[in-house]
């Protein structure tokens, strides 16, 4: 099967050659210069060989990755990057498989996959959130909520929205007795692992399930199962009383449907909101403990002002590519993903409420993909 694999991918880099070399061939741009003699920005590791770059997996990711491979294409005319949101879990199997160039995934590789595939990486390209949010008639407020509420709520301990315990934490806000929808994923999903390692950090004697991409959900009464973050807003949308985790990028999305969303209660016993103010916060305290692997997890950090669910977005990529146009092409648009004056610029992150990574992690990833190699 590896060699059927292996195979294909040369056939895909001999593809990829092929176009390259019709693209570089045939794209006249301004001052006289080709695609191929542009520069990246600073932390650029090679200029783009042309072609087409695959990517697919996180839904969360998917927008930002929608919106860099517009800019992308139309910085670098040789580039095309076809993307796709299809979850995490398909992300990292299918760059495991070698049948895509860039898995997207909101988590970082488990250290089985690590140990049974060492040339393959997790490479930080940006900073994300996960929001929590619900559908309760009257109720457009900012509800407080904390990791043990969450917890017994997707286990079927609390049924309703006026519980006495979630009362207690919003005192002056009228409650109904409607009762609750709990929301999770069918896919397999970084979501997912994001939401079920937030219940077990913040409740860790009551929430005993593991976390993952897939998990074995309480059987709760009426619970409701959506693919994609898409999916989630639709889901909780038609269903009155509904909670649900979904990615950040889709807070538009979430307003414009007509759902609220929490103020989760951080370690420090703090509420926040999942702006850029409190992701970056979050997020800071992890700068510099990151490890020159970039997997780590940054679920319910002690930031005071410190949003709970954060985490880096990660390209997944094997090191040893098909042919050398195939690596540069992959380093050439990751390079660009994670430049400050790039990808990683407030022009696309604000789009998707988004942070910027550190300088000391632009320093890891931009180490990482230097690793890439035919």
């Amino acid at each position: 099967m590896k060699t059927l694999i292996r195979a294909a991918r040369l056939r895909r880099g001999a593809i990829v050659a092929a176009v390259a070399g019709l693209a570089l061939s045939s794209v006249v741009i301004s001052s006289a210069a080709s695609a191929a003699s542009v520069k990246l920005p600073k932390s650029g590791v090679e200029t783009p060989s042309g072609g087409t770059v695959t990517e697919t997996g996180s839904t969360l990711l998917y927008p930002l990755f929608n919106l860099w491979s517009g800019a992308y294409s139309t910085q670098f005319s040789s580039t095309t990057i076809q993307t796709a949101g299809t979850g995490s879990g398909t992300g990292i199997s299918e760059a495991e498989n070698g049948t895509i160039d860039i898995g997207a995934s909101d988590a970082y590789l488990s250290p089985s996959v690590v140990s049974a595939n060492p040339d393959l990486k997790n490479i930080p390209t940006s900073i994300s959130a996960q929001m929590v949010a619900y559908n309760i008639p009257g109720v457009l407020s900012h509800l407080k909520l904390s990791g043990k509420i969450l917890s017994a709520i997707y286990q079927g301990q609390i049924t309703k929205w006026n519980d006495a315990k979630i009362a207690a934490l919003n005192p002056g806000v009228t409650l109904p007795a409607t009762p609750i929808v709990t929301v999770h994923r069918s896919d397999s999903s970084g979501d997912t692992f994001l939401f079920s390692s937030f219940l077990t950090a913040s409740d860790p004697s009551g929430w005993t399930i593991p976390p993952g991409t897939t998990v074995a959900w309480p059987n709760v009464a009426g619970a409701v199962a959506a693919q994609g973050n898409g999916g989630m807003v639709q889901a909780c949308q038609k269903s009155a009383g509904c909670i649900a985790y979904i990615g950040v990028s889709y807070l538009s999305q979430v307003t414009a449907a007509g759902l609220g969303y929490a103020s989760l209660k951080n370690k420090a016993g703090n509420f926040e909101l999942p702006s850029q103010a409190a992701i970056g916060a979050a997020a800071a305290q992890f700068a510099t403990s990151t490890p020159a692997s970039g997997a780590v997890s940054m679920i319910f950090g002690s930031a005071s002002d410190g949003y709970p669910i954060v985490n880096y977005e990660y390209g997944i990529i094997p090191t040893k590519q098909p042919s050398a146009l195939a690596a540069q092409a992959v380093k050439a648009v990751l390079a660009w993903a994670v430049d400050p004056n790039g990808g990683n610029a407030p022009t696309y992150l604000d789009q998707v409420n988004f942070v910027a990574l550190p300088s000391q992690v632009v320093s890891i990833s931009t180490k990482l993909i230097s690793q890439v190699a035919s």
